[in-house]
């Protein structure tokens, strides 16, 4: 339930708080005294979109807080899900600051006005007087018939089950539209594809290939180079493996006299070891290497195939040019697998129509179930708030389609007197009648849903009498098992609240601000006689007053 709200800095209202309580409280007060305002501010904390238009003092940010009592609502996993401090006293407060910005927030922790209105959604029900106009339509009608068959986990199921069909069905259209462009593209694609294909690259080939071209392009300078390195490293007297080799002998002598010199002639034995190595690797180099004219030409052609290739592509490696190859390689394999594709797709969209045919029509049978009780209990409710001769019929028809709510088409009809014909809602019904309506759905609602509070906002008018002492003794039955909450202008209303509040204006250091209050016994008699009679309070209006409250 709504325990408190808070508002501080909002249009006329300077700083007001008001504790609610269960049962049915009324709330009054003159026309211009701020009922609206006070309901606005509520709907902030709800999650209504902030003007910064209504901030009461520019220079300061507006606060509105609202405290709900949520401990039996089950509403942990919510929480949980959406990373808030679960407490069984929520506080949400919204704040709007003098550049315009506004901020929100659940026990203090912020939070965004999608997550807002997530879950003030399962807190209270704030009806006014415009949201009549839903009876008229589809969504709110499907609504009504999916509370009383407790469809809930089922439409909730198909809901899912239609946004994954109708990607199915999304990504299918788009597989048929990629493969109808590859097509036009196959021929390009399958050129590009067999020209770097029948290439045969391979990565480094390129760096090596290069290599070779210098090799083979200086054979007998390399040649010339090598020999004279054999030559000096060979030659019998002055050789640099003769001269290596006495060095060796030289230290060997003396290396049994100190580590250091051991040393010495261990690192010129290898040294000596690696130099032998190195001539043989070098006289088989220069063995082998002889001008091939041949292999010179095919390096080339190599080599100009890869360049050209490169330039062809834009792009500076072999690497570069073996990604390409992947990307119209693919290409071609998506026409070539396209009727796979396609096939496969399309079977997944005959299996997911099929469970979300399965689903409609759970749903379609659970409502047809439903409506009989609906229309008995709406015309019984309708008859207390003098609406007697009122017949209603709902008709529900099959679809061929999936549509959002299933597939199913529903039309609320109604007769206003016995003889006359059916006709939709906002063809026959009058204001009043369609307030009356919405009271009698709202109070039939609450029996099927774990709703803890509703706010009517003058909902009553247009009526008046007997009618008006009907809906008051509603409004009072519900609040048997729930929190009312009602804005009126009638005494015969407000004459039935277990609580009565006022709102009211005074006069404050900044100008005019609006406030409210609890009434007691004695205040709440003067309210209801200026209701009757007006401002100057007579005994007969008094006396009324008294009646009523009795």
């Amino acid at each position: 339930m709504l325990v408190s709200l808070s508002i501080r800095n909002y249009a006329l209202i300077e700083d007001l708080k008001v504790n609610f309580r269960d049962q049915l409280s009324i709330i009054t007060g003159e026309t211009g005294a701020g009922k609206s305002i006070l309901l606005g501010g509520l709907s902030l904390v709800l999650g209504k979109r902030a003007d910064a238009s209504l901030v009461y003092d520019k220079e300061k940010k507006c606060v509105i807080e609202a405290e709900f009592e949520v401990e039996s609502y089950n509403l942990h996993g919510f929480f949980d899900e959406n990373d808030l401090d679960y407490e069984s006293l929520v506080i949400i407060r919204r704040e709007i600051l003098p550049n315009g910005k506004s901020r929100a927030f659940v026990n203090d922790t912020p939070t965004t006005l999608s997550v807002l209105n997530s879950l003030t959604v399962q807190l209270i029900d704030v009806h006014s007087q415009h949201e009549t106009l839903q009876l008229s339509q589809p969504e709110y009608q499907f609504y009504i018939i999916d509370s009383l068959a407790a469809n809930q986990a089922l439409r909730d199921a198909y809901t899912r089950d239609f946004y994954h069909l109708k990607t199915l069905r999304t990504d299918l259209e788009t597989i048929k539209l990629e493969q109808q462009q590859a097509q036009k593209e196959y021929d390009y694609n399958l050129f590009v594809y067999n020209e770097l294909d029948q290439a045969n690259l391979t990565t480094d080939e390129k760096s090596n290939l290069e290599e070779q071209l210098e090799k083979l392009s200086h054979v007998e300078e390399i040649k010339l180079h090598l020999s004279e390195v054999i030559q000096v490293s060979e030659d019998e007297q002055n050789g640099t493996l003769n001269q290596l080799a006495q060095i060796e002998h030289s230290l060997s002598k003396i290396s049994g006299y100190t580590d250091l010199y051991a040393e010495f002639t261990g690192r010129v034995r290898s040294l000596l070891i690696e130099y032998k190595d190195i001539v043989e690797e070098l006289q088989t180099e220069n063995d082998n290497l002889m001008y091939d004219p041949i292999e010179l030409e095919r390096v080339e052609e190599r080599l100009r195939l890869i360049y050209d290739l490169e330039k062809k592509h834009l792009v500076s490696s072999v690497e570069e040019l073996l990604e390409i190859k992947n990307v119209f390689e693919k290409k071609i394999v998506e026409v070539d697998q396209a009727e796979s594709l396609i096939a496969n797709k399309t079977k997944e969209i005959s299996i997911a129509e099929k469970d979300l045919d399965q689903l409609a029509d759970q749903i379609h049978k659970s409502r047809k179930l439903a409506i009989p009780e609906f229309v008995k209990q709406i015309e019984a409710v309708l008859s207390d708030l003098e609406m007697k001769n009122t017949r209603f019929k709902i008709n529900l028809e099959r679809s061929n389609v999936f549509l959002m709510n299933g597939k199913d088409k529903l039309d609320f009809l109604m007769s206003s007197d016995k003889g006359k014909s059916f006709e939709t809602l906002k063809r026959v019904a009058s204001g009043g009648e369609m307030s009356r309506m919405m009271l009698g759905i709202k109070s039939i609602l609450s029996r099927y849903s774990n709703l803890p509070a509703i706010i009517f906002d003058e909902i009553d008018t247009g009526v008046s009498g007997e009618v008006s002492n009907r809906i008051a003794e509603v409004m009072r039955s519900m609040s048997e098992n729930m929190q009312v909450i009602t804005i009126t202008h009638l005494p015969q209303v407000a004459a039935k609240g277990q609580h009565h509040f006022k709102v009211y204006k005074e006069e404050r250091q900044g100008g005019i601000s609006s406030n409210i209050r609890l009434l007691n016994e004695d205040e709440r008699l003067v309210e209801l006689a200026e209701m009757l009679g007006g401002s100057k309070i007579t005994e007969s209006a008094i006396a009324h007053a008294k009646q009523l409250l009795s």
